[in-house]
């Protein structure tokens, strides 16, 4: 049989759960459907997800459409979750993006779908909720058409909208609109219709399923989650229209890990898409950051680059609802691995996909689609004895979601994670006192700023002596590079002048001090050149043992490193950048007077102004830490009335107040006494 695997994602509440169950019930895997508010569907397992009634984690199950094999993601629709959306874009074949008929096109929906069409993952949309009160799939498919892209073919028509009786109604031949879609992309067609006035429905057909496969157009179904309106039609459509997965079982294996959990017994499960080759039960696998070659510092979700190697204990493929235990997953499908300690979040299992011939043109799996978290906050044990429970808890939640960015201040004996929002923030706390039955609390939530190089500047300590105590010698030099590149390490020496271990301790080094950079923010986008090294070899007196005193260690490069780089941060001098969202404001035009005053004292900037019949849309950017505000405020001069979207879009300097600065979690290289003072007490030197 053939695979598909197929990603279910929407914004907050436009029903993608209740679909799920509603695919799953027709496709007779499960014999009763599911309720979001009781908590009793299939994928959200969680008892948090249960009680919330949201989609917290990705979720797998599986069903059947003739010979294929649909494994279906459930994907979290809130924004705070959108890490786990992340993830899954990456080993998707094909997407149904749901869209409320009555709320139509949402903050999310907009961002979901550019970055499906940038990745180009084929996507059919289904107009959910047409038996609501409110529904009007006119205009939906008008919002659709204007804010997501004109490239989409109604599949049918609707009827009773609005009602517990309303239906979809499939559309028996192809309207002039839809050969308009299909003929800007195929000349072939728009010239027989010339010649004959006319163009088979069989053809037509035939280059929507081409045309879909290649996320050049969307096919948009209607239909209810609730009731099974118009969902026989969407089960067609995805069997007819969506490419199923490449990938040779007989090839290299190569597949990417998108979801980490762990078992009743504390063991690591691995969720693997495999693109080539076939895991077998005790296979021995290398895994690791799957990035290019010099992607540099922090590449890819794994993001060490290095490659670790464990055994297969057990496989899971997926069918018919769950995973079951097989002896062996191969090419296109999703499977469960057991056994892998060391396994994370974003690794590549065996060849990085784009070295295999079918995926040679695929972009790096890893590599971010949506903005970082912009917020941080301290977690706080309400019991100071629970400190270290805590940490290690934290650090397995950050196993299944590196994006939280766990950080330890050991100065200050606190623990810090990123944020998408205060939702998120919500369940981290509730995950920490069911799971691990520990009570936390957080003390405040500040904006995440990053720094950026605004020179160039260079620095070298040398070995020997009263400086420094390290018998090392390290020389950096950190230029800045273009936006959005991210950090580059590069050497200037030769690679054999001194042991690799020695270059491998100053690059990690190198990637955990640029965390915190002059003001404390992390450094980004720049390149650090390795510009001086050496070491002292090996010694020891006649006849007896290895004398540190006498010779070089990794730890003499870690020590070092870091007063070296900060000095030639120093030098370069850098600049803090906060986060900027983009935003969209629709409101009544008369209002558009007292929303203005409004936007200037939180600092955004007003872009472009259109209006539409009695209302205005406003676009701008707006500072990151002011959104929150932005939203409280709307309702007031608008008279409840304003919609706002905002995403991130950028960093910006900071050009308001004080440049803030993040308290320091490291023993500070910035002050060289404190620091050696730090390190002698450390090491007991």
């Amino acid at each position: 049989m053939h695979a598909l695997n197929l990603g279910i994602l929407a914004h907050v509440d436009a029903g993608k759960t209740s679909l799920t169950e509603r695919l799953l019930h027709a496709a007779g895997v499960i014999d009763e459907i599911g309720s979001v508010d009781d908590g009793s569907t299939q994928t959200d397992s969680l008892a948090l997800e249960r009680r919330r009634g949201i989609t917290i984690k990705s979720a797998v199950v599986s069903f059947e459409i003739d010979d294929v094999t649909v494994n279906l993601i459930d994907t979290p629709g809130h924004p705070d979750f959108i890490a786990e959306v992340e993830r899954v874009l990456d080993v998707l074949d094909g997407a149904v993006l749901v869209i409320s008929a009555v709320e139509g096109v949402q903050a999310r929906t907009r961002v979901l779908m550019r970055t499906l069409r940038r990745l180009r993952i084929p996507t059919l949309v289904f107009v959910n909720k047409i038996d609501r009160r409110g529904a009007d799939t006119d205009r939906v498919l008008r919002s659709i058409a204007d804010r997501l892209t004109p490239a989409i073919v109604p599949m049918g028509t609707t009827g009773g909208l609005g009602t517990r009786d309303a239906r979809a109604i499939p559309c028996t031949g192809f309207t002039p609109g839809t050969l308009d879609v299909l003929s800007a992309h195929d000349d072939g067609l728009l010239a027989a219709y010339v010649q004959d006035g006319t163009v088979p429905c069989g053809r037509l057909r035939a280059a929507l399923a081409e045309q879909t496969g290649r996320s050049l157009v969307h096919p948009v179904f209607f239909g209810s989650a609730m009731t099974g309106a118009g969902v026989d039609a969407l089960i067609s459509g995805i069997g007819e229209l969506l490419p199923a997965a490449a990938g040779r079982p007989e090839g290299p294996v190569s597949g990417t890990v998108f979801k980490v959990e762990r078992g009743p017994a504390g063991e690591k499960i691995a969720y693997v898409r495999m693109f080539s080759g076939t895991v077998h039960t005790r296979d021995v696998l290398t895994f690791g950051d799957g990035g290019s070659e010099g992607a540099g510092a922090g590449a890819g979700t794994g993001g060490d680059g290095v490659r670790r190697r464990g055994k297969v204990t057990a496989v899971g493929v997926f069918e018919r609802g769950a995973a079951r235990r097989e002896t062996s997953v191969a090419a296109g499908r999703i499977g469960k691995l057991w056994g892998l300690g060391d396994i994370r979040i974003g690794d590549t299992i065996g060849v990085p996909r784009e070295r295999v011939e079918e995926f040679a043109r695929a972009a790096p799996a890893g590599r971010q689609h949506f903005s970082p978290p912009t917020l941080e906050t301290v977690v706080v044990p309400c019991r100071p004895a629970d400190k270290g429970a805590l940490h290690a808890a934290l650090t397995q939640l950050a196993e299944q979601d590196p994006l939280i960015g766990l950080r330890q201040d050991t100065v200050r004996q606190e623990i810090s994670v990123s944020l998408y929002g205060e939702v998120q923030k919500e369940v981290v706390q509730a995950t920490l006192a069911e799971e691990f039955g520990l009570d936390v609390g957080f003390r405040g939530t500040t904006t995440l700023c990053v720094e950026r190089p605004l020179g160039s500047g260079e620095a070298v300590e040398f070995n020997g002596g009263d400086a420094h105590p390290f018998l090392a010698t390290v020389g950096l030099r950190v230029d800045p590079a273009p936006a959005g590149a991210g950090v580059r390490f590069r050497r200037e020496v030769e690679l054999g002048s001194m042991p690799y271990a020695f270059f491998r301790a100053v690059e990690d080094t190198v990637e955990e001090v640029l965390g915190q950079g002059v003001h404390g923010w992390q450094v980004v986008d720049c390149t650090v050149t390795m510009t001086h090294c050496g070491y002292s070899p090996r010694q020891s007196h006649a006849h007896q043992g290895f004398d540190k005193s006498m010779s070089s260690t990794g730890a003499d490069f870690r020590g070092l490193t870091p007063l070296v780089l900060m000095d030639a941060l120093r030098r370069a001098g850098t600049q803090v950048y906060e986060p900027v969202h983009r935003f969209r404001l629709e409101a009544p035009a008369d209002t558009l007077g007292a929303l203005l005053p409004v936007l200037a004292a939180l600092g955004a900037v007003p872009g472009t102004t259109r209006t539409r019949g009695d209302s205005c849309v406003l676009e701008g950017a707006v500072p990151a830490a002011r959104v929150h505000e932005l939203q409280q405020r709307l309702p007031g001069p608008t008279g409840g009335e304003g919609e706002l979207e905002a995403v991130f879009d950028h960093y910006a300097p900071v050009a308001h107040g004080v440049v803030p600065k993040r308290p320091r979690t490291d023993h500070n290289p910035l002050d060289r006494k404190e620091y050696l003072l730090n390190v002698t007490r450390r090491t007991g030197g």
